[in-house]
């Protein structure tokens, strides 16, 4: 689980071997070098068979999936607000709104759950519209409550029973004309006077609120347990208790329950500021999935909530980056590829070195820092170079790249030329796979002007596993034509032996930018044989953008 206080380092979407490793290499590095906050490996995509291949030789599990960067609920501060349950009363829930200065209390029913929000507004509204005598049994008010809040105490009767039929009665009157005003469960409210008690016990009453009043006498104690009736006493006089006593109904009994706007830890600030600014409220409650109440936002959370804080290894195009990049604040870029489209609003540490793979810069950072590499974050980063390298073989390849890669076999204990077989079958094999996942295992989309393109690579060192896999892939590259509007596809299928890649193609234009970009023609079927190509990076991408710089 993400937490905001940590920087989260991210490769590209449909991360590569490189993209992966680098993100958890340089998070243990960061982490050890110390940065003020903790850094967490992630990824924006699914992982590759090649990838898994390496994380589960080394032990690791692949890092949390970070689609979005967008700000969301879950980076902005929560209001202390504490849901109260729904058996509070109206005069608690107020005392705590005035105590604490909020204007709107969530109601939570006993599992958590959020049942509705009470506001100052709908108490304000309750006691200047309330003119009805019979509310408090509406309410079910419980006899607990009602003592409670004239401070009370209940002398005879269940003192968890609930008010549920008549009304609220003042007994200011003589004899004659209280037995006429009372009914049958009436609540009657009354001084000391022992012969009004008896009359009103008699008359049916199902409570009596005696004021200014300690204790009743013995008589009018067994008299009200013969009637099931209910006592409270109270030192309070009858004006006080005639003011205080309709707020010892439960809040739940005024609280909005209909079209609440709530919010989750996921939603996005953008949507958020929408909802917000269709609605008069200040404040709105956070749920879970569940339901379960977590807090509370106000407006001002919304515009003062920190942005995301992220590192990018292996890409400068936002193109290829994590959705909504640039709700977040980049504090770092450490690649090896072209600068590309990405933007900051702040000067950012930035590493950009000519070599085959950012493991291999990572590999140099070790060493400036001091920092031992363990085993596994060894054979993680070798897996990497060994994987954008094709073992060396790639044009794009340095002796940096060689040197970095040997000594981290070292490091790891293993045997680098095996391990390329193993980790090369285990990335173009087939098995379990659509044509869809084959395709966007390690694919990336490129912006020229007005041209969208994507390529996709599978390195092999099986000739014949490869003619496999195009088979299954053409049809898929139509497809993928006009998706997001991507114009053209490409798909390297790279035999690492030959230094040879077979080029599928589709898309309208695709066969003039391929016979522009390399002076050949796609044979029918939209396929090319393109001896010595074996990097997309540093020999495919780069002629088709000079090719369609030219036109």
């Amino acid at each position: 689980m993400l937490r905001k206080d940590e920087i989260y380092i991210v490769g590209h979407k449909n991360p590569d071997t490189d993209s992966i490793c680098a993100a958890i290499s340089y998070a243990y590095l960061k982490n050890r070098t110390g940065t003020g906050r903790p850094c967490v490996a992630c990824r924006a995509g699914q992982i590759n068979e090649e990838t898994e291949f390496a994380l589960r030789t080394f032990h690791h599990e692949p890092p949390a999936y970070l689609p979005d960067v967008g700000l969301q609920v879950s980076d902005m501060e929560l209001d202390d607000t504490e849901g109260a349950p729904d058996s509070v009363t109206v005069r608690l829930a107020w005392d705590y709104m005035r105590e604490f200065e909020k204007t709107t209390l969530p109601i939570m029913d006993g599992e958590g759950s959020l049942e509705g929000l009470l506001t100052v507004t709908d108490i304000a509204n309750y006691y200047i519209d309330s003119y009805t005598k019979t509310i408090m049994s509406e309410a079910r008010t419980k006899y607990y409550d009602i003592a409670a809040t004239i401070n009370g105490t209940v002398v005879c009767g269940n003192e968890y029973g609930y008010f549920m039929k008549g009304k609220v009665l003042v007994g200011a009157t003589s004899h004659e004309q209280l037995l006429s005003l009372i009914e049958p469960d009436d609540l009657v409210i009354l001084s000391d006077r022992k012969e009004s008690q008896q009359l009103a016990i008699e008359a049916g009453a199902s409570c009596l609120v005696v004021t200014l009043s300690v204790d009743i006498s013995d008589e009018i104690r067994e008299l009200a347990n013969r009637y099931d009736c209910v006592v409270i006493c109270t030192t309070f006089d009858t004006y006080s208790v005639a003011r205080l006593i309709n707020q010892s109904i439960p809040a739940k009994f005024l609280m909005r329950t209909k079209n609440l706007v709530c919010f989750e830890p996921d939603d996005f600030a953008d949507d958020v500021k929408v909802t917000m600014g269709k609605t008069r409220y200040r404040d709105f409650p956070v749920v879970d999935r569940q339901g379960k109440f977590i807090g509370m936002i106000s407006r001002r959370s919304v515009f003062n909530a920190k942005r995301k804080q992220v590192i990018l290894v292996d890409h400068t195009e936002k193109s290829q980056a994590v959705d909504n990049l640039e709700q977040a604040d980049i504090l770092e870029i450490i690649d090896h590829h072209r600068i590309g489209t990405v933007e900051t609003l702040q000067p950012v540490y930035f590493r950009g070195e000519p070599v085959g793979c950012t493991c291999t810069i990572l590999f140099s950072m070790y060493q400036e820092a001091g920092v031992e590499i363990p085993s596994d974050i060894a054979g993680l980063m070798c897996s990497a170079i060994i994987s954008d390298t094709l073992l060396f073989r790639s044009p794009t390849s340095t002796p940096r790249d060689e040197r970095a890669g040997r000594e981290l076999a070292k490091i790891a204990g293993i045997d680098i030329e095996e391990y390329a077989k193993q980790m090369f079958h285990a990335g173009s094999s087939l098995k379990g796979k659509t044509p869809e996942e084959i395709l966007h295992q390690d694919y990336k989309k490129f912006i020229f002007g007005e041209t969208v393109f994507g390529v996709g690579q599978i390195s092999s060192m099986d000739a014949d596993e490869l003619e496999e896999i195009a088979g299954t892939l053409r049809p898929q590259l139509e497809i993928e034509c006009g998706r997001g509007g991507t114009q053209m596809v490409f798909f390297m299928l790279t035999d690492i032996l030959s230094e040879t890649t077979t080029l599928l193609l589709s898309g309208k234009g695709s066969a003039a930018l391929l016979r522009d970009a390399f002076g050949g023609e796609a044979e029918d079927g939209g396929t090319a044989v393109l001896p010595g190509v074996v990097s997309r990076k540093k020999q495919l991408i780069p002629a088709f953008m000079n090719a369609l710089q030219n036109r």
